[in-house]
């Protein structure tokens, strides 16, 4: 799993109980390659394994967050077979990141364009540089983003996903987090503390509440009203029988100090 200049595609680093996964393709304005998506479903497998790890930033080195797939990879092959094969593995790791117990938060620094711009669609948060941008600009090489318009979609809607699916028009970070890309705007010099401040913040709270809360997030908001609340009272009143959140209640009622979440 390495750059041309035989580096890791993706890097790795713990700061305590949140994951820092890094893309490490620079030169290529790190494209998601075969080799890349690939890196990350491993690590992501990894995570969901990892009750040490209580959230997950996505970060990448150089000029851009991510622009997407990497063209050139494509343009190697006219073969129907390996372009579903790629497209498959890169939607299955996006899929992932959904269903990780820990939330995952994008952290943007500049441009995230295509599957990119899906990427940081399909994390649970996003931390933007003001200087970032994003777009579905797949149309301005004759293709319309199919599979970012998935995430994309579920982010902000139709109308304004249309407007950027069909245009290929980039917006900035100010528009983004208007229209719910991403959760906050921050400048430069402040994005790495943000994005670590915010995931330690998560990190802090109650594990088994967050992951099922995530969980039972994500199920809902594919349901209609009537289900989504009739879910989401079964899952409150499960919720109320944890350790956790009896703890928690009693600290509150009774003016006692924040309990130590036992992750039950």
């Amino acid at each position: 799993m390495s750059t041309a200049s035989n580096e890791p595609v993706l890097l790795r680093r713990d700061d305590g109980p949140v994951a820092i996964l890094t893309l490490n393709r620079p030169h290529a304005m790190n494209a998601l390659s075969g080799e890349l998506i690939d890196a990350l479903q491993a690590e992501f497998d990894k995570l969901a394994r990892d009750k040490s790890i209580r959230c997950v930033i996505i970060e990448a080195k150089g000029r851009a967050f991510s622009t997407g797939h990497d063209l050139r990879e494509v343009a190697s092959s006219r073969d129907y077979a390996v372009h579903h094969d790629l497209l498959t593995r890169c939607s299955a790791m996006m899929l992932t990141i959904n269903r990780l117990p820990q939330p995952v938060i994008a952290k943007v620094q500049a441009i995230a364009t295509a599957a990119g711009c899906q990427l940081v669609a399909a994390c649970d948060l996003a931390v933007a540089s003001n200087e970032a941008t994003f777009a579905t600009s797949g149309i301005n090489n004759g293709l319309f983003c199919g599979t970012p318009s998935v995430a994309v979609g579920r982010n902000v809607g139709s109308k304004r996903a249309l407007d950027m699916l069909l245009t290929g028009q980039a917006i900035d970070a100010e528009a983004a987090l208007r229209d719910g890309l991403v959760s906050r705007v921050v400048v430069p010099d402040k994005l790495d503390a943000e994005a670590l401040a915010f995931a330690k913040q998560i990190a802090a709270q109650p594990p088994q509440q967050i992951a099922s809360g995530k969980a039972m997030f994500h199920k809902h908001m594919a349901m209609d009203l009537p289900q989504a609340y009739a879910y989401a009272t079964e899952f409150m009143a499960g919720a109320l029988q944890s350790e956790d959140a009896k703890a928690g209640i009693d600290a509150f009622v009774n003016k006692k100090p924040k309990p130590e979440w036992k992750g039950r």
